[in-house]
């Protein structure tokens, strides 16, 4: 049996809720494992598992000092995902651009003059 040792894709890293949460919370400080989890209810073990995702993702460091292990953020690869959003903003803004030009196209209709049908009777 192979196993792959290809690394994790940071969208992976963001598609957790929970690992969102921890990006959060290591993008204000540095913390250890143990600090880290603490602001969770789920477990330690867990908590590991999360980190190991966002570490292979290159989005989290851990670094041992002395008995503790301390996580870091490399925010650096969230610009993949800042890349991705950014095409389909510009998509959505090139559409919402033209429906806020017909809308006013026909706004801009409705407020000139009907003109009276000139039929004699």
């Amino acid at each position: 049996m192979v196993t792959s040792t290809a690394r994790r894709d940071v969208f992976q890293a963001i598609a957790d809720p929970h690992r969102r949460a921890i990006i959060n919370l290591l993008a204000a400080k540095r913390l250890t494992l143990n600090g880290v989890a603490e602001n969770f209810s789920i477990s330690r073990p867990a908590i590991s598992k999360h980190i190991k995702i966002l570490s292979e993702c290159g989005l989290v460091e851990v670094k041992q000092q002395g008995r503790e292990r301390y996580c870091q953020i490399k925010l650096e690869k969230l610009g993949e995902v800042s890349n991705w959003i950014e095409q389909y903003r510009k998509f959505w803004e090139s559409k919402f651009d033209a429906l806020e030009q017909y809308l006013e196209e026909l706004q801009a209709a409705e407020k000139q003059p009907k003109k009276k049908s000139s039929r004699k009777k």
